[in-house]
């Protein structure tokens, strides 16, 4: 695991574990998606040690203190040496509020609910009227 004195941003987030694929890095930071001390990059800007890096993935933006600059890819337990994970406390209420909140905050477009959302909508919005059957409409 050599390790250099600066790495590409995209290379170093795919290394790092951080995105899947070093393509999936370069989108994020294309769209706006990562920061190196408050300041949105390039996919070839050089991260240096001891920056911070923030990486948006909504609804959570994650910070990385750099420790090690990396372009190869390492194992997941190798990871404490790499970065430092100081994402605030208040980004995992923030995740743990919208997980929580399930089907409440269901963007549009994002399909049909599944079933179990849909029996909870069923049961928020009140008892059903299927039973016209059973009423006598004579009297």
């Amino acid at each position: 695991m050599p390790a250099t004195t600066e790495a590409r941003i995209d290379k170093w987030l795919w290394a790092a574990r951080i995105f899947k694929t070093r393509s999936i890095a370069a989108d994020a930071i294309k769209n706006g998606r990562v920061a190196i001390n408050g300041v949105n990059v390039k996919p070839s800007r050089m991260v240096k040690v001891g920056e911070t890096v923030s990486v948006r993935k909504p609804p959570v933006t994650y910070s990385f203190k750099v420790l090690k600059t990396i372009e190869q890819r390492v194992g997941a337990k190798l990871l404490p040496e790499i970065y430092e994970n100081v994402t605030t406390p208040d980004q995992y209420e923030l995740l743990e509020m919208n997980r929580i909140s399930g089907f409440v905050n269901r963007a549009r477009g994002t399909g049909r609910p599944t079933k179990k959302e849909r029996r909870a909508l069923d049961e928020f919005i009140g008892p059903s009227f299927d039973d016209f059957d059973d009423f006598d409409w004579e009297d």
